[in-house]
């Protein structure tokens, strides 16, 4: 069965806010009666008045023969039939065993199916399949459902409303169902690759939703303007979305697993080169797969990226081609490609993340300079990605030894070191429990209290050279 439900249990109050589905207080919901009251059905109208009252003081039980009423007599009457019937039904869930219990699994889910076509403006067909999948995923047990049953629901709420299907942990139900199907030979591992893809960028496409709504309160902050009471919500409600995504893309890589490795990969590709070796998705697919998973050694990796380059040159192509010329330590040339890749890309935030992705290439070979002006370019474009700060602050940290003058200056660059991270921290909520890990760990590594006394320089600026070129103000004791 599908496991890492660990991972995925992530849904918490905080991105429950956020779901387009929130359960209204009883006063807007009054607003949307289909008639005026003069011509409301007097039964239906004290019904559901009887069970808003109980609803509110949470005696669900006593709730639900009042709104069983009115959803059977009246069912286009209010929208609260539906948002507040959706807790009714969990609560009936909850407490009831056997067939009692999968009689309120099966009516919930008919819950949503009415509310899709009553309330069409509230509910999106993407989102009740979502939580129709999850639903039955949680009571795979109790409904008899198989693998196949919960793939084929995930896979219709693609296919029919992938814009509205974003619930993280629908997403990775998805493609986890996939995974067990593969593993009990129902499916060829192709299609286990191509629904990663598939999860993958639809994950990457909310990621990016959020993240660009965040640029613009980042911004405005970093600027020194104070956020608005709405705004500092909205804020925290991007980042727990971000939070999820980003915990839910990591549990799809962790369900992946082993499938994903060299000796799957490379034969696979190998097999099928011939075939799709004109087809840019395809190509564009196989050559991220195998840099994700670091089989660029193998010869394949740079057959697929000349046929990648060849067939759809893009900004994507350059980098990757860049990718190859530095394996053979070609770096200028490499270099030169980087630059290429960058220029071409004309989407911002597809800018960012391919500078960091090239800041991230020339950083582990090394090239420091180079590395940080990308990092600063992605900053630039996505001001809410703490990643580069934490990038930047490594490797004036892995230069500290060789930019200082004396002992004292060499160890005064973790304080540089600190301060971005500290950047990163104040920027991106999801990395402050890193940055922080790392904030402390560079000013332990600074010069104490004690040497400082000893030097006498408190409060003096330190002009720190070598590719760094920046400078630091020792601390005042």
């Amino acid at each position: 069965m599908i496991d890492g439900s660990k991972n995925v249990n992530i849904i918490n109050s905080k991105f429950l806010m956020m779901k387009t589905r929130i359960t209204l207080i009883l006063a807007t919901l009054l607003i949307s009666v289909n008639v005026s009251f003069a011509q409301q059905d007097d039964e239906c109208m004290n019904n559901l008045t009887i069970f808003t009252d109980f609803y509110k003081s949470k005696r669900y039980d006593e709730a639900y023969e009042p709104w069983m009423k009115v959803r059977n007599k009246c069912p286009k009457f209010n929208r609260a039939i539906y948002a507040y019937g959706e807790k009714i039904l969990k609560h009936k869930i909850d407490n009831s065993t056997g067939s009692e219990k999968v009689a309120y699994i099966k009516d919930l889910e008919e819950l949503w199916n009415k509310a899709l076509e009553y309330f069409p403006s509230n509910y999106k067909l993407g989102e009740v399949l979502a939580d129709d999948v999850i639903l039955e995923y949680d009571y795979r047990k109790e409904l008899g459902i198989t693998d196949k049953q919960i793939y084929d629901l995930a896979d219709k709420a693609y296919k029919q409303d992938l814009e509205n299907f974003t619930n993280p942990k629908a997403l990775y139900i998805y493609f986890s169902a996939i995974v067990d199907l593969y593993d009990a030979k129902q499916v060829p591992i192709q299609k286990v690759f191509d629904k990663y893809d598939d999860v993958s960028e639809k994950i990457e496409s909310e990621i990016r939703n959020y993240a660009e709504k965040l640029n613009k309160l980042v911004e405005k902050e970093e600027s020194g303007q104070t956020l608005t009471s709405k705004e500092s919500q909205y804020k925290a409600q991007y980042e727990s979305y971000l939070e999820a995504y980003d915990k839910i893309s990591a549990s799809v890589d962790g369900k992946l697993g082993i499938l994903a490795n060299c000796e799957n990969l490379i034969p696979l590709y190998k097999k099928d080169f011939e075939t799709f070796k004109k087809d840019a998705v395809w190509l564009k697919r196989a050559v991220s797969r195998m840099y994700t998973k670091e089989c660029t050694d193998d010869p394949l990796y740079v057959d697929l990226v000349k046929a990648y380059d060849a067939v759809a040159p893009s900004a994507d192509t350059k980098y990757f081609v860049a990718t190859v010329l530095l394996k053979q330590d070609k770096e200028k040339e490499a270099e030169n490609y980087m630059k290429q890749a960058f220029d071409l890309e004309t989407d911002s935030y597809k800018k960012g993340k391919l500078a960091e992705r090239i800041a991230s290439s020339l950083k582990s070979k090394g090239q420091y300079g180079q590395a940080r002006t990308y990092y600063r370019e992605s900053l630039r474009l996505n001001p809410s990605n703490g990643r580069p700060y934490l990038a930047i602050a490594a490797m004036y940290a892995a230069s500290a030894n060789n930019c200082g003058d004396d002992a004292f200056n060499k160890r005064a660059v973790f304080w540089l070191a600190a301060k971005e991270a500290a950047k990163a921290s104040r920027v991106d909520g999801n990395l402050k429990s890193a940055a922080e890990q790392s904030i402390a760990n560079y000013e332990a590594k600074a010069p104490t209290r004690s040497e400082i006394f000893t030097k006498g320089n408190q409060g003096q600026t330190i002009h720190i050279g070598c590719w760094i070129g920046d400078s630091v103000v020792v601390p005042s004791l």
